[in-house]
């Protein structure tokens, strides 16, 4: 039975506090960074003020989800970062409490959170999207002089197309500007070429002047007396200066929602569910009846009905019909018509298809976008969960509290998840990845992540200890540690002399022998190594002897021989004997060729090196037992 002990409270109370506030926080980067993305479009337009409120609240209701899995992550990071900091978590684990049993009641909470998440994803998400995108829309037709763009024809003006070849975004002009006037039909239509301009909106904001400097206008006379003619006459004027007034209404007026309602991100689940549905009938009728003209094309006369048509359809199916030795039959004429006949017919029927592909594309991508945005509803939810049980485990783990590591680590595993979740949207939105893998891979890849964590961190793994990797690197870079032996300011027990030196002159004369025995200099045997190993622990057991005398002349006063202590190499005691322990991984790296040959490469420069650190400790015994001669 589940019960609310005081641990939970207290952990629970560190936990929301921290979710509070880091929620707020990563609620405004997140607008910030959406704000930077449309700020060209609130710059300059005059938007009042509660247009700018709207704007702003729904664009917080839309990111709310996208800040819960951040904020959790941050929070639990920094909230077991300072337990573990100040030794609590340790005081926790002394008690007999396990970490799944402090995470509990942080687990409920990430669960309420999760629902919370799909709570704004299916309800107040998709009006806060549909509103936010009509905002943005009217925002964008409120002063169509900030909007015209350069090398493409602008219609946001009413009754006229305008190209600019170019923009100056410092003073305003337009130059390289053609103008197509269509205020009825094409005989009354007007073009106007100019080298520059500009377009302002006037004081009250009800129209537009248009400054057109170095141009010519060329426009339709039509009167009634020409009415029924086919010829239309035209006027031709040529200005160096000249200002027209189009009416516009550069009010902000609320744009028609209409052309949004494909966006799947304005849908909840049932309205997706039921857009799916429909939109797959009215394709699937649209397939239908292009398979059904299809297969009466091949098959239709003139002189025959559409029900014989049919007929012969379901005749053509059932009788096997042999057209090369029909076409054999023909004369040289005759072939060479069906062959034109045949080829153009398929030609047709190319551009047919190309032409009903479009439409259909259009289709599956809707719908492909449509299946992702319900996935996406239940993945970012789950993502709340998932960061939980990488973000306190962690914190566990790193003991450190504070802004600092945390912000680190926060950011870099969102930048992972929001690359991932992003490019798998996109190649399944594409069609190029299939649906459930697109929007599964940044699950896939943090829920395995999340596992690992809590299981390092629940049996006190230290994964994260810095020294480990730096140890593991040096031993496979071959890289040296330095000795490093001072002088103790209080002995308790004397050095003695006389055996360390016997000692050592006993592992000069061994090592001698040791690397006169086994040729150090000349490359290893590879069938001896990999094939035929035989045990060598010569090495291990004079370093073992070794370490015992130096560190019994340790506690010695003298400073030459600290000194010379401090000359005795480290040496690796396997590696130059072969590559693994086991005698199948030996085998294993010798049949895989290029692993092979880089282990023994390996093993034949620490053979090297273990001929030069012999040398080194043969000399270094030579110095101390000399200077235990003097004393």
């Amino acid at each position: 039975m589940f019960r609310i002990k005081k641990l939970d409270i207290f952990i629970a109370k560190q936990f929301g506090i921290l979710f509070i506030g880091t929620f707020f926080i990563c609620q405004f980067v997140l607008m910030m960074q959406f704000l930077w993305r449309y700020i060209d479009k609130l710059i300059g337009k005059g938007l009042s003020m509660d247009v700018l409120a709207q704007f702003f609240w729904y664009m917080g209701l839309m990111l709310v989800p996208q800040a819960f899995p951040l904020a959790i992550l941050l929070s639990s990071l920094i909230a077991f970062g300072n337990l573990g900091e100040s030794s609590e978590l340790t005081a926790i684990k002394a008690a007999g409490i396990s970490l799944m049993q402090t995470f509990r009641s942080l687990i409920v909470i990430s669960i309420l959170v999760c629902l919370a998440s799909f709570y704004f994803q299916n309800s107040v998400g998709p009006s806060a999207n549909m509103k936010l995108g009509q905002i943005l829309m009217s925002m964008k037709q409120k002063s169509p002089e900030l909007e015209i763009p350069e090398g493409v024809f602008y219609d946001g003006i009413p009754n006229s197309n305008l190209y600019v070849q170019k923009k100056d975004l410092n003073t305003g002009k337009l130059y390289g500007i053609m103008i197509y006037r269509m205020t009825g039909s094409y005989e009354d239509q007007a073009i106007i070429l100019a080298d520059s301009g500009m377009l302002q909106a006037t004081a009250e904001k009800k129209h537009l002047l248009l400054t057109l400097w170095s141009g010519e206008w060329f426009e339709n006379m039509k009167s009634q007396e020409f009415a029924n003619s086919a010829s239309v006459p035209y006027r031709r004027e040529t200005f160096v200066n000249k200002k027209i007034v189009l009416d516009y209404d550069g009010d902000f007026n609320m744009a028609d929602a209409t052309s949004l309602s494909n966006d799947a991100r304005a849908k909840s689940l049932t309205q997706i569910n039921h857009f799916v549905d429909s939109i797959k009938h009215d394709y699937d009728s649209i397939g239908r009846a292009y398979y059904i003209n299809d297969k009466m094309s091949f098959y239709y006369l003139p002189q025959v009905s559409k029900k014989d048509s049919i007929t012969a359809v379901r005749r053509a199916a059932e009788v096997a019909y042999n057209v090369d030795s029909a076409y054999a039959k023909l004369p040289p004429e005759k072939k060479r018509m069906a062959a034109n006949d045949a080829l153009n017919k398929i030609q047709q029927h190319v551009t047919d298809l190309d032409f009903k592909s479009m439409i259909t594309d259009d289709g599956d991508k809707l719908i492909r976008q449509h299946k992702i945005e319900r996935i996406k509803k239940f993945t970012t939810a789950l993502s709340c969960l998932v960061f939980f049980f990488i973000g306190a485990p962690l914190g566990a783990i790193i003991r450190k509290g504070g802004l600092g590591m945390p912000v680190i680590i926060s950011v870099l595993v969102f930048i992972v998840y929001y690359i991932l979740e992003n490019s798998g949207s996109r190649m399944a939105s594409g069609g190029m990845w299939s649906i459930w893998f697109g929007t599964s891979l940044a699950s896939a890849v943090l829920i395995p992540t999340a596992v690992f964590f809590t299981y390092k961190a629940n049996k006190d793994s230290t994964v994260f200890n810095i020294d480990v990797y730096i140890n593991i690197l040096r031993k496979l870079l071959g890289l040296r540690i330095k000795r490093h032996i001072a002088a103790k300011e209080v002995i308790i027990e004397t050095p003695d002399y006389k055996n360390d030196a016997a000692g050592l002159q006993k592992i000069s004369t061994e090592i001698y022998e040791y690397s006169k025995r086994h040729r150090l200099k000349s490359a290893p045997n590879c069938i001896k190594v990999f094939f035929r190993y035989e045990p060598d622990h010569e090495i291990e057991r004079i370093n073992k002897e070794l370490e015992g005398i130096i560190e019994d002349l340790a506690n010695t006063k003298d400073s030459i021989i600290l000194n010379e202590l401090n000359a005795y190499p480290i040496i690796s005691e396997k590696a130059h004997t072969r590559p693994f322990d086991r005698k199948w991984l030996n085998i294993t790296a010798a049949i895989i060729v290029p692993l092979g040959a880089i282990l023994y490469i390996r093993m034949w420069r620490y053979r090297l090196r273990l001929l030069q650190d012999l040398k080194n400790i043969k000399n270094t015994n030579d110095r101390i037992i000399a200077r235990i001669n003097k004393m």
